[in-house]
């Protein structure tokens, strides 16, 4: 049971974190100020940081893991690409960014409750990766 848990907790953390990255990137392609393209480019690079852990515990267990669900990114894209044409703003990235990092420490919550036979490590991993979006929210609150 540990070993199951452990994997689909990691799993469900690639997913998150390619999630948050593939979103940081989408935003960053439109024109933001330059202290928000700096607080954005570090949480990228934190993700990335989480990214390469994660995949490497994965590996440990044979595992390829799990990219997120086409239809989220695809809508993802979507509203990001209509909010930020329309509105080329900080705010509206900034707006974007939170509602995503609540997503994910709502998701990343639920797993961690849901896979509680986890191993420690998986459970350390998901509560950094929260963390992290936790810090991006709070550094997003000066923007919107």
């Amino acid at each position: 049971m540990i070993e199951k848990d452990t994997i689909r907790l990691l799993r469900e953390c690639d997913a998150g974190v390619k999630m948050g990255v593939s979103s940081i990137d989408d935003t960053m392609a439109f024109r933001l100020s330059e202290p928000l393209k700096k607080i954005l480019e570090h949480s990228r690079s934190q993700h990335l940081e989480m990214s390469r852990e994660i995949a490497g515990h994965l590996d440990r267990f044979g595992d390829d893991g799990k990219d997120p669900p086409m239809m989220a990114e695809v809508m993802g894209k979507l509203k990001s690409n209509f909010k930020l044409v329309t509105d080329e703003t900080d705010h509206a990235a900034a707006d974007l960014i939170t509602d995503g990092c609540n997503m994910g420490i709502k998701s990343l919550s639920k797993y961690l409750n849901q896979y509680a036979a986890a191993d420690e490590y998986s459970k350390d991993i998901t509560k950094k990766l929260i963390s992290i979006e936790e810090q991006l929210a709070v550094d997003m609150r000066g923007y919107l």
